[in-house]
């Protein structure tokens, strides 16, 4: 016999997005019944997991969208629920540093970008970069300062999250590998069973353009997965590092370039890289590439890089030179001028960036984009600063200001 199932919220997708979208369901509605479908065995094991970690500040963003809106709030709100919850959380601040003669206008930029959306922030000279930051290096002279900067701990979160969700009665599925979905009787089959919906919330991340399309919905978009990559400072380097150290970064595309990353036990790694890869999952080698993805994304990669939207065929020439040591060690050096090879050794941290692509004007989406059809609602673009952003965005999700 099929079990049948009937949830007033079923959420596809239990990372950060989709556990957030939870809670604040469960904040505006206390007693709904909410079921969060999880195609892994565990939480935490893509995008959410694997996460730099950094609560970014709200510098980069334009004022008028979404990530502006919602980042230095997102990061206030995720700051008190590690707080609350006594969860790992350090501010170790952050600095900006200009790379090339002509980054002052783009520091400039940021700093009033930064200020709009409610980030502290000031620009600052070589000579207080030098008491922050010893090793970094301004070729301007100048940089600009993020003293608030945090870095938490993803797992803490994501776990305390489940925790918490589990203990107000939400239905968890996980293993969920194979299900269907059936928009005209507001269903999801998996597993034996018919899982029926009143909304229903797609937060699959690296797969939201799949699930949308099951539902006739974002015909014009899809994901690019590109894979980020460190190294780590070595345990016998004489560096020392007091918080985070970023480039002024391109903004015509949505990434940072090298950086250093802090984590929470004081370990420092240099990337991500930002690298073109042809599986949604191709963390290492060739795993997790399948035959039939690789030529879906390796057309539509094909595509960018004939259009050569944003500069993407420069972009893509110069990440590709980063999967070489030599390469990504002279990106490092140029933040960090005594950094030198014995310094950097292989780490197993890496990630997926789940890079929403408008497939009409080859476009690289810059902001979060929510899509909503009917009883159904789409979270198609959530890189960062999502972790970041997610109690905010969440809220703004659920009370359909988006």
């Amino acid at each position: 016999m099929v079990k049948t199932q009937t949830f007033d919220f079923v959420i596809l997708g239990a990372g950060i997005i989709g556990l957030s979208v939870a809670k604040t369901l469960l904040q505006q509605y206390p007693n709904c019944r909410i079921c969060i479908i999880e195609k892994e065995p565990h939480i935490g094991l893509h995008s959410s997991g694997r996460n730099s970690g950094v609560l970014h500040s709200g510098i980069y963003y334009p004022e008028n969208t979404l990530k502006a809106k919602v980042c230095a709030k997102g990061a206030q709100l995720m700051t008190d629920f590690c707080h609350q919850n006594d969860l790992p959380i350090k501010a170790y601040g952050k600095v900006i540093i200009p790379l090339k003669q002509d980054d002052d206008p783009l520091l400039e930029t940021l700093h009033t970008r930064g200020k709009n959306n409610g980030a502290d922030v000031h620009i600052i000279d070589k000579t207080e970069l030098k008491h922050i930051e010893p090793q970094a290096y301004t070729i301007t002279g100048r940089a600009l300062h993020s003293p608030q900067t945090a870095v938490i701990n993803p797992k803490a979160i994501l776990n305390c999250l489940v925790e918490r969700l589990s203990q107000k009665a939400v239905s968890f599925h996980t293993n969920a590998q194979q299900y269907q979905v059936d928009p005209q009787n507001d269903c999801i089959t998996m597993n034996g069973q018919h899982i029926h919906y009143t909304t229903l919330y797609n937060c699959t991340g690296l797969y939201a353009d799949h699930i949308a399309k099951r539902f006739k919905l974002a015909d014009e978009y899809t994901i690019l997965p590109f894979k980020g990559s460190y190294f780590q400072l070595s345990k016998k380097s004489d560096l020392h590092f007091n918080g985070l150290i970023y480039p002024v970064p391109d903004l015509n595309v949505p990434f940072l370039g090298i950086h250093t990353v802090k984590d929470m036990n004081g370990s420092v790694y240099f990337g991500p890289s930002a690298i073109p890869v042809l599986g949604r999952e191709n963390y290492h080698g060739i795993k997790g590439v399948k035959a039939s993805e690789a030529i879906e994304i390796g057309t539509h990669l094909s595509k960018q890089y004939w259009f050569n939207q944003q500069g993407f065929r420069q972009y893509a020439h110069s990440e590709l030179k980063k999967s070489l040591k030599s390469q990504f060690l002279k990106h490092a050096q140029a933040l960090v001028p005594n950094l030198q090879p014995k310094h950097l050794e292989p780490s197993q941290k890496v990630g997926i960036r789940a890079q929403l692509v408008n497939t009409k004007t080859h476009q690289l989406e810059m902001d979060f984009i929510v899509k909503r059809l009917e009883n159904t609602v789409h979270v198609l673009n959530a890189v960062s600063p999502a972790f970041t952003s997610a109690f905010e965005f969440s809220r703004l999700i659920v009370s359909e200001e988006i």
